[in-house]
C-alpha cells in the first residue's frame, strides 16, 4: 500500500479550514492543521508535509512570507504549494508563481473535490 501523503492546511478561517481538513481526510491525505503563517514555518519544521495548501491573507504572517521563507530554504524548498486564496490580483498570482508556487486557486472558482484533483496532479497521483 502506497505511503499516504501529507498535506499542511493553512488557513485562517475555521470553516474553511474545517471544510478542506474533512475532504482531504476523507480522500487519504494527512492532515496538518496551521491558522497562520507563523504557525505554518513551526508545522514545516515538525512535520515536513508533501504539498501545502496555503492562504495568502492571514494574521502574524501571510502567504507571500511564508512562500519566501519555503522557498528561501534548501530544506524546505523542494515542498509543493498550491495557494489556496480569495486573493484575485493578477500582480499578486503573478508575484506567487514566480516565487515558486505550484499552483495559485481562488477559493471561489474551485469547488473541494476540484482542489483535491489539484493537489492530486501536483502530488504526482492517479486521480
Amino acid at each position: 500500500m502506497p505511503e499516504r501523503k501529507k498535506i499542511l492546511l493553512v488557513e485562517d478561517d475555521a470553516f474553511v479550514r474545517d471544510i478542506y481538513h474533512t475532504k482531504l481526510k476523507m480522500e487519504g491525505f494527512d492532515v496538518v492543521l496551521a491558522e497562520n503563517g507563523l504557525e505554518a514555518i513551526k508545522r514545516v519544521r515538525e512535520q515536513k508535509p508533501d504539498l501545502i495548501l496555503l492562504d495568502i491573507v492571514m494574521p502574524y504572517m501571510d502567504g507571500t512570507e511564508v512562500l519566501k521563507e519555503l522557498k528561501g530554504n534548501d530544506e524546505w524548498s523542494k515542498i509543493s504549494v498550491i495557494l489556496l486564496t480569495n486573493l484575485s490580483d493578477k500582480e499578486k498570482v503573478e508575484e506567487t508563481l514566480l516565487s515558486g508556487a505550484n499552483d495559485y486557486l481562488i477559493k471561489s472558482h474551485f469547488t473541494p473535490s476540484e482542489v483535491i484533483e489539484k493537489v492530486r496532479k501536483v502530488l504526482g497521483m492517479a486521480a
